[in-house]
This record gives C-alpha cells, sequence and structure tokens, in this order.
C-alpha cells in the first residue's frame, strides 16, 4: 500500500473532511471525521503533512496535530481556491488544500502559540468596541439632525450634542430624550472600556523592549507598535521591508499585461487592523507636516509637493511598515537621516 504523503484538511465545527494522497498526488484516502474523531485519526497516520486553510480554529488544530509529530502547514483560503475543480463541497475542498499544499512555490502561514495569539485578542475586542461606538455617534447625530442639531464631524465633537440631549433646556421632545439618553449611557460605558483597553495596551508597550524601539519611528505609537508584535507574522516570514508592505496591503494592485506596466489601488492584504492604524498614523504625520512644514529637500517635503495628500499618506504607511521591519530584524532604533541645508 502507497504511504500517505500529505493529508488536506477541511476544518468545519463538528464534520471534517480529510483529504490524504501520496508524494505524486495521487489520491489514497477520503474521510470523513467528527470533531471527536480528528486527533485519534491522526494519531494512528505514520508522520506526514497535513494542511489546512488558515481559519479560525487552524491555529489549534494545527498545535495539537503538530503534538503528534505531523508537520503542519497553513495556506491562505485564496491560495487554495484555484485548486477547487467545478463543485465545491467539503471533500473538494479538502482535496484542493491537499494539492495546494504540494505545489512547490506555495506560500505558508505560520501557526501561531498560543502566547502569540492572546495579545491579539486585545485588538479585536478594541475594535469590536471602536465600531459599536461608531454606530452609537452615527445614531446620535441622525436623530438630533431631525431636531436641527448638528456637530462637526469627529468623535471629539459628539459632547455637543449630548450637552443638547443632558439639557432640559433644549428643544428636544422628553420621549426622544429619554431614548436617547440610553444612547448616550451606552456611548461613554464603551468610551471607558476603550480607553481600559487602550491604557493596556500602553502599559504592555512601555514594558516591551522591541515595542519602545518601533516607537523610535515617527508616526508609530504604542498602538501601532504592540500591533505590529501580536498581529504580524514572524519577521522571517518576509525577505525584506517590501515584501512585508505587501502583506500589510500598502503596495498597488498589479494588472500589467504584454510588458505593459498597470498598477491600480492598494491590494488591501494582510491583516487589516495593523494596515488601518498605520494608515491613521500616516495621515496624522502628513497633516502635521502640512501644518507645521518640512524641509523642501527631505524626503517628505518632496513627495508632498508632487503629489495628492492620500497618496503620501499611503507612501509614509509603507515606509513605516519597512522601517519597523528592518527593526525587527536587525535590531536597533530608528534615526532619521540628516538632512542637507
Amino acid at each position: 500500500m502507497t504511504e500517505v504523503s500529505t493529508i488536506g484538511l477541511d476544518l468545519a465545527k463538528n464534520v471534517f473532511q480529510a483529504h490524504g494522497a501520496n508524494a505524486a498526488g495521487a489520491p489514497i484516502f477520503r474521510k470523513k471525521l467528527r470533531r471527536e474523531q480528528v486527533l485519534a485519526f491522526f494519531a494512528a497516520q505514520p508522520p506526514c503533512l497535513v494542511a489546512m486553510e488558515a481559519c479560525p480554529g487552524a491555529h489549534h488544530w494545527g498545535r495539537e496535530i503538530g503534538k503528534l509529530g505531523h508537520t503542519v502547514k497553513l495556506i491562505a483560503p485564496a491560495y487554495v481556491k484555484p485548486f477547487v475543480k467545478r463543485q465545491k463541497n467539503d471533500a473538494a475542498d479538502a482535496e484542493a488544500i491537499c494539492e495546494a499544499a504540494q505545489r512547490p512555490t506555495m506560500r505558508f502561514v505560520a501557526v501561531k502559540s498560543e502566547a502569540k495569539q492572546a495579545p491579539a485578542v486585545i485588538f479585536r475586542t478594541r475594535d469590536v468596541l471602536v465600531g459599536q461606538r461608531t454606530q452609537l455617534i452615527n445614531a446620535i447625530r441622525g436623530h438630533l439632525a431631525e431636531y436641527g442639531l448638528i456637530a462637526p464631524q469627529g468623535p471629539a465633537h459628539i459632547e455637543r450634542l449630548i450637552a443638547q440631549i443632558e439639557d432640559p433646556a433644549s428643544d428636544i421632545p422628553p420621549a426622544a430624550r429619554a431614548s436617547l439618553a440610553v444612547l448616550v449611557c451606552a456611548f461613554r460605558h464603551l468610551q471607558e472600556q476603550t480607553a481600559a483597553l487602550d491604557a493596556e495596551i500602553a502599559t504592555r508597550a512601555k514594558a516591551d523592549d522591541t515595542a519602545r524601539r518601533l516607537m523610535s519611528v515617527p508616526g508609530i505609537g504604542p498602538l501601532i507598535a504592540t500591533a505590529i508584535e501580536a498581529l504580524a507574522p514572524p519577521v522571517e516570514t518576509f525577505r525584506s521591508g517590501r515584501d512585508f508592505a505587501a502583506w500589510v496591503g500598502l503596495t498597488p494592485v498589479q494588472r500589467s499585461t504584454g510588458g505593459k506596466e498597470r498598477l491600480g489601488r492598494t491590494s488591501r492584504m494582510g491583516e487589516r487592523t495593523l494596515r488601518r492604524l498605520l494608515i491613521i498614523a500616516a495621515s496624522a504625520v502628513v497633516r502635521w507636516a502640512k501644518r507645521k512644514g518640512v524641509p523642501a529637500d527631505s524626503w517628505l517635503g518632496q513627495i508632498l509637493a508632487r503629489k495628492p495628500p492620500m497618496l503620501v499618506i499611503v507612501a509614509v504607511a509603507n515606509k513605516n511598515a519597512r522601517i519597523a521591519w528592518a527593526l525587527l530584524r536587525k535590531g536597533g532604533i530608528y534615526r532619521a537621516p540628516a538632512v542637507t541645508a
């Protein structure tokens, strides 16, 4: 009997699908597994390559199956999709995962440890809270606009509208005021919870040597420094800072053909939380530079003179991502280049 070389495992909540193939890619077995059968099944298999899509639960199963002596590799779902033949079902997905894992140029996602995954929960939780806070702000704005009460854009100005809700002399009907007070209470509760998470992130950044070195880069504060450590793959995954910036999604999409280069919008690949934080921080750097001014012969001064603001923001975020990779790979702190007089 031919020995299995690669097993593609399609993950699910309860019913898993395994597809085994030999070194030549020929199928050996297709098997459905209940959740409680998975580890016993792999314990009975000879050591081989086990491939899964990088999805919720993949890192857990990767750690558990790896303890049984197998080599575990995770593949981004976008790289598996081209190998699915016609109909999409669990068996076809498992076969596609197995086939994709055997490609010599396939890129894999590193299996994260529990310690590596834990800090990421803070950022996931913060994203949820910030999203809910934004919903409440928009709801308050929308309801008060019906009564002719408006405020400038931005979370900092919402207090003007809250003051109108809490002012008994305002023209808001009592029935609406009671409901709006519920939104205000929920908004302030979310503000407190978000502030508590921000304080925890800042404490972690101050206590971590790597985060302190990352914060030496203009535009990288405690939030981004901690996010890079928590959300980014191991620095050895990338050959250069350009590869890291491309993974974050800060490089343009290429649609080139026939030797003619066509570049589109940013690719938006990789970790969206990290990309968003880098973009927000870069926009603050650019606003400060436009308000306070920068030397005309500096990199930022030259690009501001030639390019539109949003393109400059993405360029600054891209540069910060590449600098962050260099600091993680080579150590040291950031030192700004000298500007000639």
